[in-house]
């Protein structure tokens, strides 16, 4: 790709859309994944094991895009259509990499899919509070893909940070057992 190609050229991969569930949407590892559909990851915990697909509200809308990935590729990207070179804005080929990407792609997908319903100025909502925010973030110089190149991804390194001493931060969680207990 030349210095000066732009985002919206990016194509869906050659097996074409997914349903959501049929790959866990935040992979572990840049290969393909063996987890089960639905299986939880980092960014998005597990389902209750009570929730099936039986148990959604049958009044409830179905779903444009079946995955955020599905909606960056047929959705986003060919309409965000932006310069992307060494002066204008920061893409990596692998966003899905980047787990800070992951979660904006994922919440302007959901937005997306809630606001579309929306009359009248819906999307207007959607491009104004949500697509422009998030984007001008994901595609800045200093944003995630700060270290990458139009064919060069850079694994992104979490800020150096120490835990607070025991008791600053008690726990909110509760357990099974009863009330929160310390987690250290």
């Amino acid at each position: 790709m030349d210095d000066h190609g732009l985002l919206g050229n990016i194509q869906p991969p050659p097996s074409g859309p997914t349903r959501r569930g049929a790959e866990p949407l935040w992979p572990k590892s840049s290969g393909p994944s063996n987890a089960p559909p639905n299986s939880p990851s980092p960014m998005r915990p597990a389902p209750p094991p009570s929730m099936t697909a039986q148990d959604q509200d049958p009044e409830k809308p179905s779903l444009i895009y079946g995955s955020a990935e599905e909606f960056l590729h047929l959705q986003l990207l060919p309409s965000y259509n932006r310069i992307i070179d060494s002066r204008n804005g920061k893409w990596c080929r692998q966003w899905y990499l980047h787990p800070e990407a992951l979660s904006r792609v994922d919440a302007l997908w959901q937005a997306w899919e809630h606001f579309r319903l929306v009359p009248a100025t819906g999307m207007s909502v959607w491009w104004h509070d949500h697509a422009d925010p998030h984007m001008a973030i994901l595609l800045s110089q200093k944003g995630p893909f700060h270290a990458c190149g139009p064919d060069r991804h850079h694994s992104p390194e979490p800020f150096p940070c120490d835990y607070a001493p025991a008791g600053w931060f008690p726990s909110e969680k509760t357990t099974a057992q009863g009330p929160p207990r310390s987690s250290r």
